[in-house]
């Protein structure tokens, strides 16, 4: 079932790492196109949009507020608990991330940094396949959390029901979102960069998407912020051994998997028992799986199956691959964590799958893929944060640091910045003088 690769007594690994094969180019002049559109014809673009590639047709973009209300009392009793239990993990989660205002102090140069929150933030919830209310969570309730008081919510319609699936608006409520837009894809991130007659621009844009949305992201950073990196299709790799749950292994191969196209499944380990155990099972549950297409189309290119020499080497591979999400089922992952250098998200132990990760557990399960894990980290407050310095010197600190300031001035060549400092320490006390 997964695509085998024997990497035992393999010294270079990143040459031996089988990589994605694409025969489609990413679909960049699409995006393009798409984003300038919007820039130019606001809503009429995204309605057109909205019609050919959701199939509804839309006359007010925007969902009224008193359906997102409604909605949280109409869903049913189970599922207000569970997106309420995940909203609370979330939020608690987030809020330990919150730290009051720092002050530092050297030889009387006093330094408070503040954290301030962007005034707006806009936030992108996929739809199409189904309605996802935990990435409602994961989105928006780090916003709240910072501080954020304005929060834009873009999510697609559902096509049967021609509107925004019941539960989303439900979950948007919950967190405390108010403006909420039936608007998909790349046109949905155009908006929130640029504006259009009914959705004001935002500061920030956070949260997953398709190959679409993802680049239509990267267009648009540096007009906007784009945390999290580049937040595509799931991934995960699995590390196990002799002593991993054969079913709980290849039941979380599979779960990253059922989300579809483009995503990466790996299983790693030194056992070659384990590793021909854990394949036939995946074999089987795919079998009988609901979303069977969705995963076989994952595994059948992203699949992958690595033997490797030990744990120490199952590790080194994990880091080059850079997984959304690592799980160490080994008998003792404690051990290997600290090995962990590139990773969005690391699940220890046979009852830590990454679908708590993905819901409760209380970390945003907005994270990086494609490698990118490298030099990012999941969504969190401190993405809708910005660090304010707020310099002060009294006159004893400013010419303890008067000298230099000048000195480094003149050997840049910048004569202004030299003067401000020498007609200070120039000036009589009291004049010119903090």
């Amino acid at each position: 079932m997964l695509n085998r690769v024997d990497l035992r007594g393999v010294t270079d690994l990143r040459g031996a790492l089988p990589r994605p094969v694409s025969t489609a180019e990413p679909p960049l002049a699409a995006v393009r196109a798409i984003l300038d559109d919007v820039r130019a014809r606001g809503d009429d673009a995204l309605r057109e949009y909205t019609e050919r590639f959701d199939g509804v047709a839309l006359d007010d973009l925007r969902v009224p507020p008193r359906e997102l209300e409604q909605a949280l009392g109409a869903i049913p009793d189970p599922v207000r608990e569970a997106i309420t239990a995940a909203h609370d993990a979330i939020r608690d989660f987030h809020q330990a991330q919150l730290h009051p205002e720092r002050i530092y102090e050297r030889d009387g140069v006093v330094v408070r940094e503040r954290a301030v929150p962007v005034d707006r933030a806009g936030l992108y919830v996929p739809g199409g396949r189904g309605a996802y209310p935990s990435t409602v969570l994961m989105t928006a309730v780090p916003a709240r959390v910072a501080g954020v008081p304005e929060l834009v919510l873009c999510v697609p319609p559902d096509r049967e029901r021609g509107a925004v699936a019941e539960v989303t608006l439900a979950a948007a409520a919950l967190a405390g979102v108010e403006e909420v837009y039936a608007v998909g894809g790349a046109q949905a991130i155009a908006a929130m960069a640029y504006g259009t007659e009914s959705i004001r621009p935002v500061d920030v844009i956070a949260g997953p998407g398709n190959v679409y949305v993802a680049l239509a992201k990267q267009e648009v950073a540096g007009i906007v912020g784009v945390p999290s990196a580049f937040a595509g299709p799931s991934e995960i790799v699995v590390v196990a051994d002799d002593s991993t749950p054969v079913e709980l292994a290849a039941i979380d191969l599979i779960v990253q998997a059922e989300h579809g196209p483009d995503g990466a499944a790996w299983l790693i380990t030194w056992s070659e028992p384990a590793a021909e155990a854990i394949d036939r099972a995946v074999a089987r549950l795919v079998e009988v799986a609901p979303r069977r297409a969705e995963i076989e189309s994952t595994l059948r290119t992203g699949g992958h199956l690595a033997l490797v020499d030990d744990a120490e080497q199952a590790i080194e591979l994990a880091n080059l691959i850079a997984p959304e999400h690592l799980q160490l089922m080994s008998s003792d992952p404690d051990r290997l964590v600290p090995l962990v250098r590139h990773a969005g998200a690391v699940f220890c132990g046979s009852f830590a799958p990454a679908s708590v990760g993905d819901y409760l557990a209380g970390p945003s399960h907005v994270l990086p893929t494609a490698g990118t894990a490298r030099f990012a980290s999941a969504l969190t407050v401190g993405d809708f944060l910005k660090q304010l310095h707020v310099i002060s010197l009294d006159r004893a600190a400013f010419e303890k640091v008067a000298p230099y300031v000048q000195t480094l001035a003149e050997i840049e060549g910048f004569d202004a910045h030299a003067r401000s400092i020498l007609l200070r320490t120039t000036a009589p006390a009291g004049e010119g003088a903090p």
